[in-house]
């Protein structure tokens, strides 16, 4: 059975596909529009999942590191505890 959707009403428009693609363009400031004029979707696509690549290494390095100071301290159960509500937030 196909998964292609059954009304108009719940496709993306190419207008509103390419509002998304510069939305997109603006977080990443190597892609400044001002600077390199009309970025391809497809290099938008590549340099922002090259970017969420990028931040999750950086995010787990990070943990590791939080780890390893959180293992080299003396804490007490409510101390880890009130460590851990902290990072949950």
């Amino acid at each position: 059975m196909s998964s292609q959707r059954s009304t108009s009403s719940n496709k993306i428009t190419d207008d509103e596909l390419n509002a998304l693609i510069l939305r997109l363009q603006t977080l990443l400031p190597q892609l400044d529009q001002s600077r390199h004029g009309r970025v391809s979707a497809a290099k938008v696509l590549n340099e922002i999942c090259s970017y969420i690549r990028r931040l999750q290494k950086e995010v787990d390095g990070l943990s590791g590191r939080l780890s390893q100071c959180l293992d080299s301290m003396d804490l007490t159960g409510f101390d880890a505890e009130i460590v851990r509500d902290l990072l949950q937030q």
